[in-house]
This record gives structure tokens, sequence and C-alpha cells, in this order.
């Protein structure tokens, strides 16, 4: 049989013939918490699964999926199969279908360390177990035998036997308890890869939400050693007012009974949709001081999540090409529910400024797509959660909105469920009742904007006559000629709006003229603003309507350089820095111009997610893009500039806060490592400055890195802070130490070895690649070319993606490195086609930064 990953024809075929009425998933937990390891092989727990389904064509054949270490038994209608004959460890094959079936297999899964399928998680602060499971998308067959793909929706009964003392949830309500036996209520018709169990000693808070006759039980849960971090008031009050939202604008109750949402340890994503029973990771709880804008990430995150509910469990797409479907909707509806139902008002700052980012980057790789993707298989689903999916296709959403007017898009979403509930659905049952209350030519939007690949990028054109007012205000729309691509470098139909900027007499940059325009086509005049006396700074894409990179005129780029700080609008001055970040990427600017920006303008930007955004991209500049020769100077001056806006920021404040972990990540001399050390050893201090918990791993991570402490003093740290996070920094700083020994020893740790976790995984290589560490990791760049495919064979598809992605390397960014790419990809043309994709996007990124590397080289000269 083909194994684990299920292609999408496969998966036509089976839903053609099946249909399942139910499943009941019994399942005992109680060998999580057994002492003894097993002799050999992972730790085991039992599955017992019963599926009642029918097929259209008696006599025929189909498999069920199963990755399990071993099975017991499969009896089909009364009829005991061999497992030994119809199992392979991925499927099992079932012959001999009546009209009405019952399937039993009773199985030994295997819980995870990957936190795919069925986590176990054992708490170094007090030896306490934890699980948790996590399927998408693909990964429920790891706990129990299904049939795994999202268009066989079905009602299940989960019941779980757990050991003493512990809480047990899943999507249903807990309907009774018998001993350690908990059986849970019966689910609406849902898809395998949101089932959901949470079980263990979990820290659990309650609340109601009601509205009208409405009664919605809520739960909150963390790990114990947590409990006295966790604010869910706040994550109650967010909660709350997304239900008041969703329920108000679509008009269909939320419809799976109760509501818990667990914060759990080392998960991978940032949370899942689990109807019922929505799982978070638990960095989502602060144990030190953050930012405003780490409450508003969670906050979207619970509503992205929410929105969910609706979109994704109550309609879900047929099969993975649709994932936009739900992840694109709730990817908008999470800043557009935040900025009119919670106090994060701003969230569209965020939007533009850092979720954009990161689909144009997705837009602009070898491997981009369209939003309705090409998802032949398993692993191109796996894969295709990207920038893509996500952001651009919230962008696009955003421009949809203002195409066809708020009212038609809520009123199209209002159909949407009525006429799909617990149903699935394709791009076209969207598009028809979009149509339907708009009135406009949806499939000529979809071509245009769901169908094709690419950004475009729109610059202003600007005439003024002799007396200083604008006789033509044009809009030139470009796109770039992607090979492979539907339709990529064509031109796009944008609403979009245009403004002008003037500097006023107090400095200020305000806008004083706006307009809305339909840009279609090579170029665009805006006659609206025809008269307008002339602008310092016009901005084509103000109130970030639609989704393109910006680019200005000479007279607005030289404006944004001496006046960008003074940009009164902070969705204005957000779309500003994404404009020159874009310019960057594209070696369109230097490196060290966008460096002078940040020095020059940064230290007065209000929003602080945006200074932290500007704070990452500054140092991904020096690492990448800047010319070899400059790093070392250019770094310093980062460092020092960073130094003195911490000392002059406001005590105690956010900024304050923000500034002293870019100080820490970009030290580079004596003197800002004697200083962190002060810091850490309270022989230093900086007025306001709380150097908590949190705080002091971020300034020991560059002492580690620079040789400027040893392990001794990583080992007590770890003692101070005997946690899992505080695990999680300290393997991170001890594969930062500038040692070879450290470096082998992080390699084999996670290339050679299968035994860390993958929050472990993850630390490994992040500290393992250090950019000041060039010349120590020059010698892992062939291996790294080596083992990839035995690692992708070999491993998890999440570790496999950690591994290929995290060891690339990057930081030998020279033609040489560039060549052993190409070459591996034409030596390896039947690798697995996710593979090649990892690399091929690595590849992309390293061409794009040897380009901004020349870029800035020309500057200097």
């Amino acid at each position: 049989m083909p194994g684990e990953n299920l292609s999408r024809d496969e998966a036509r075929e089976r839903a053609e013939l099946l249909s399942v009425d139910g499943y009941e998933v019994v399942l005992d937990l109680r060998s999580a918490v057994e002492e003894a390891e097993p002799a050999e092989g992972p730790r085991t727990f039992r599955s017992v699964t019963t599926v009642r389904f029918r097929a259209a064509a008696p006599g025929t054949a189909t498999f069920a999926d199963l990755i399990a270490p071993s099975v017991n038994t499969v009896t089909l209608n009364g009829r005991a199969l061999d497992p030994s004959a119809v199992f392979d460890g991925a499927r099992i094959a079932l012959d001999g279908l009546e009209s009405e079936n019952v399937l039993v297999v009773d199985a030994n899964c295997a819980f995870s360390r990957t936190g795919e399928g069925m986590h176990r998680f054992v708490d170094p602060e007090d030896g306490e177990v934890y699980l948790y499971t996590q399927y998408e998308p693909a990964d429920a067959r790891r706990v129990y035998a299904n049939f795994e793909q999202p268009d066989l929706k079905a009602p299940y009964r989960f019941e779980v036997t757990a050991p003493e003392g512990w809480q047990v949830w899943s999507n249903g309500a807990e309907e009774s308890r018998e001993g350690l036996t908990r059986r849970f209520a019966e689910t609406a018709p849902i898809s395998t890869y949101i089932t959901c169990v949470v079980a263990g000693p979990y820290h659990y808070v309650t609340d109601t939400y009601t509205r009208g006759d409405l009664t919605i039980p809520l739960g909150a849960m963390c790990r114990k050693g947590l409990a006295k971090h966790f604010d869910a008031d706040d994550v109650f009050l967010v909660t709350k007012q997304g239900f008041d939202f969703f329920h108000e604008h679509f008009d269909y109750p939320y419809p799976f009974g109760k509501y818990d949402q667990a914060f759990v340890p080392e998960y991978n994503l940032g949370a899942m949709e689990n109807p019922g029973m929505v799982t978070f990771r638990e960095e989502y709880i602060f144990r030190g001081k953050v930012t405003r804008a780490s409450y508003e990430r969670r906050c979207n995150t619970i509503l992205h999540e929410m929105a969910h509910m609706w979109f994704g469990d109550l309609v879900t797409m047929k099969w993975w090409d649709d994932l936009w479907l739900k992840e694109s909707f709730a990817d908008f509806m999470g800043s557009f529910s935040q900025v009119e139902a919670t106090r994060f008002d701003q969230a569209w700052v965020t939007f533009a400024n850092n979720r954009k980012a990161w689909a144009y980057r997705a837009d602009q790789l070898p491997s981009t797509h369209p939003v309705t993707a090409d998802i032949r298989d398993l692993e191109d689903a796996k894969l295709n959660f990207d920038g893509i999916t996500y952001a651009k296709g919230a962008a696009v959403l955003k421009q949809l909105v203002a195409y066809v007017g708020r009212e038609a898009f809520l009123e199209g979403a209002r159909r949407y469920f009525k006429a799909n509930a617990y149903g699935n659905t394709t791009l076209d049952d969207l598009l028809s009742v979009l149509g339907e209350v708009s009135g406009r030519d949806m499939a000529q939007w979809s071509r245009a904007w769901l169908q094709t690949a690419g950004v475009n990028t729109l610059t202003p054109v600007v005439t003024c006559d002799a007396g200083g007012r604008i006789s033509e205000l044009a809009v030139v729309q470009e796109g770039e000629a992607l090979p492979g691509q539907p339709g990529a470098e064509a031109a796009r139909p944008h609403r979009v709006a245009v403004g002008l900027y003037r500097l006023d007499t107090d400095g200020s940059l305000v806008r004083y003229a706006r307009a809305e325009a339909d840009v279609a086509g090579a170029r665009s005049v805006v006659a609206e603003l025809t008269g307008q006396e002339r602008p310092d700074l016009v901005l084509v894409n103000d109130d970030d309507l639609t989704y393109c990179k910006m680019r200005f005129d000479e007279g607005s780029l030289a404006t944004l350089r001496s006046h960008l700080g003074s940009v009164t609008d902070p969705l204005a001055r957000a779309l500003c820095w994404s404009a020159l970040w874009n310019m960057t990427r594209d070696a369109l600017m230097p490196a060290r111009d966008f460096i002078s920006l940040v020095l020059a303008h940064a230290g007065r930007e209000s929003d602080v997610g945006v200074l932290q955004m500007l704070h990452g991209q500054a140092l991904g500049a020096i690492t990448h893009y800047a010319a070899p020769e400059w790093r070392e100077q250019g770094g310093r001056v980062l460092a020092a500039c960073a130094l003195q806006e911490l000392r002059f920021a406001e005590p105690g404040s956010e900024h304050q806060l923000t500034w002293a972990r870019f100080f820490a990540a970009g030290a580079t001399t004596e003197g800002d490592f004697q200083l962190l050390r002060g810091l850490l050893e309270g022989s230093a201090r900086i007025d306001g400055l709380e150097v908590d918990q949190e705080l002091r791993w971020d300034f020991l991570l560059p002492l580690a890195a620079h040789g400027a402490v040893d392990e001794g003093v990583l080992h007590a740290e770890l003692a101070r802070d005997d946690t899992a996070s505080g695990k999680r920094h300290q393997v991170r700083c001890l594969a930062a130490r500038p040692s070879a020994a450290v470096k082998d020893q992080a390699w084999a740790a996670v290339v050679e070895s299968d035994a860390l976790s993958n929050a472990l995984v993850e630390a490994t290589i992040a500290g393992m690649q250090q950019p000041s560490q060039r010349a120590l990791l020059a010698g892992y760049a062939q291996p790294y070319f080596e083992v990839i495919e035995r690692v992708w064979a070999e491993r998890s598809i999440q570790i496999g993606m950690d591994v290929v992605r995290g060891l690339y390397p990057a930081l030998q960014d020279d033609a040489a490195t560039l060549a052993a790419t190409d070459a591996w990809l034409a030596s390896h043309a039947q690798a697995a086609p996710a593979l090649r994709r990892l690399v091929l996007e690595a590849r992309d990124d390293l061409a794009r930064a040897l380009r901004a590397q020349a870029c800035d080289t020309a500057a200097a000269g």
C-alpha cells in the first residue's frame, strides 16, 4: 500500500464509496504514568475504535487509516481479519464491504514526543505527566483507526480511562464517570482532524457566557506549574467579546455546546480549533512582563480559533485545496473582530506590518501558489499552512470587503453557514453565495485574486503644474513573472485608497487628501486628486485596503528619509515601514539605508508591535542583507542605538522592555556583555527595568553565544528556573556556545537521534545557528545535504520540517552554498516533493540575500 501519504485522488475515491455514521473511540491512557520505560519500542496506550459506515457499492474494498506500533484485532462485520495480513503500519485493508458495515480495531498506539498525535509531556518541575492531542492535517490516525480525510464527517463518542487524580476533556461535555473512566457526549458531525482529547492534572478555571437564551460553559486550563501566571480572567474577557461579535454578525448560534481552551506544552502550532476543546501553545501564558503586543497576539489567536467554529468546523473544506476556506477567513476575522470588539482597536496596524510581511515573503518564493492551492497529498497539505493560505488570503478577503461592501460580505457568510451547516464545501459554494448577495462577478474576482499567484507592485507617478498643483496622479501596476505560476505577472483589479500627505508647520506629516479608486491594468489615473497641492508623500495603498507591494516616487522617498517618524497616523506609518522593508528585501534599497532609517526614526515609533517588527527586520538586515565587510560595524551601531534608546525610554514602560531585548539580541562588544552581566548580577541597574526570569534568559543567550558565560552559569540558571520553559531556554543557550564540540553535540542530538522532543529539537537548532559563528558552522554545510533525505524519510514530518528548514546553511551566504544547493536539487529530482519545496525555499532566501548584499556593497562604493 502507498503508506502514510494519502493522495487527493485516493480521498476522492473513498469519499465516493463511503459515508460514515459514527465513531466510538475508547482510550486507556493509564500507561502514561508508568515509571518504567518499555524495554524496546515506544510507550503505548490501548485504543479501541468502532466505526459504523455505509458503502455505496457492496462487495468492494477500501482501507482505514491507522499509524500504530501494533494491532491486536481487526473485526469487520463480525468477521475477524488477520492483523498481520491487513495492517501495513499505516493502513488497514478492508474488503468484502456490505451496504452497512461495522469495523472494530483494537490497537496499541504510541505516545508522541513530536507534538503529533497523542503528545506526552513530563513536567521537569514536579514530574507530572500531561497529555493532549494534535491532528491537523492527518494525525488522528496516530490515536485511533479512522477514515482520515476532512469530507468524511461523522459524530464521535469518546470514552477515556485515565490515571487516578487526572482530569480529562474531549470535544463533547462529560456525560458520566465510573471509576477512572469518563464518557463524553456525542459530538455533532465533524472531521477527524478536529477531534481532541486533553488529559492530566491540569489547573482548570471555569466561567459562563450567556446571550439571550444561549448559555455556553467556558473553561480554561494550563499545567499546574503555570497556574500562578495564568490570567484566565483576560482569556475569558476576550472569549466573551468574541462570542458577542460572532453571534451578532454571523446570525448562527455557536453549535458545539461547551467551550474549553487548553494551553498545552511543547505545541507545534499557535493554536488549533478543535470544537469545544481549543488547544493553544502555553507560551501564551506569560511568565514575565510582556508588551501590549503580546496580549494583542494572544487575543488575535483566541478570536482566530473562535472564527473557525463557523469557518472550518461547522462548514469544512472537502479537501486541503480549499484550506483557505477556513484559514484565510479565520485570519481575517481575527483582526476584524479585534478592532471592533476588543481593546485592541489598532489590530489592522499589526496586520499590515506583521501578518502581511509573512504573506509577501511566501508569495515571492518559488513555491508560491494561488490562495486556492493544488494539494496533491498530505505532505503538500502540511506545507501549505503558510503565509499565502493565512495572511495573503486574509488580505485578499479585506480587499473583497472593500470590493463588495461590508454588509454584503457578512450576509454572504450568514447564508453560507445556513446552506452548508455540518457539510463540506469548495470554492464555488462560497463564490455563488457572495455573487448572489453582492451582484458582483465573483468568478472574475476569484480568477484574479484566488486562482493566481504572486504579488503586484503599485507605484505613484505624480505630475504637477507650474503652480504646484497635481495635474495628474497615476498608479502604475507591475507584476513579477514567476515560473510555473498561473497569471503571476498579470495586473489585478485593486480597490485602493490613495493618500496625500504634507509636512505641517509643527513638523508632523499628516494626510490632507484621500481618494478611493479602482486600479486595474498597467496604469490607472486617480482623477479625484487632480488639482490638489503638491504632496510631500503619496501612499498608494493608504488604509491598507488591498494586497500589494507599495513603492514611492522619489519625492516621497526623500520625505520619508527625513520625516518617517513624523507620520502621525499609526497605520500609515506602519505601511511606510512595510514598503521600505520590501524594497530592502528586493535589493532596491541598500541594507545600510534601511538600518539608517531605523536608527533615525524607530525611537519615535509609538506602536510597540511595529517597533518589535522593526527590531527583527533590522537584525535580519544585518545578518543576511548587509555587505559582509560592513556587518560588524553595522551591528555595533545598532547595539549602540539600542542602548541609547533603552536609557532614554520611560522607566518601566513596554518600550523600555522592547529596547532592552533588542539591545541584548544585538550585543557585540565587551562593554555590551559587561552591562548584560551586571544587569543579571544586580551590579548594574537601568531605572525601571525589571530583570525577571524571562528577561534573564534573553540576556544569557548572547552571553553564551559569545563565550561570555560558561556552562556552569547556565546550569545554575536552570536551577533557579527548573521548569519546562527554563529547560528550553537552557538547551538553547547551551547549543549557542562558540565551541566545535558543542556544535557537534547539537548536530548529533538533532540529526542522529530522535530522543529529543519537538520543543527541544527547536531549541537546539535555534541555539546552534548563531550569526556570529559563521566560521564555526561552515563544516556542517555539506553534511546537511548528505543527511536531509534520510531525515525526511525516518522522522515525522514536523521534525523533518524543523531540521530541513532550521539547519539549512543560510549563514554560509556565498556562491558555493548556492551551488551546493543547486547540485542537490539536480541530483535529487525524485526526492519527496515536500522536501524539495523546503530546499527550494531556502535556496531562494539565500539568493535574495546575495542580491541584497550586492546592492549594499554597491552603495558603499
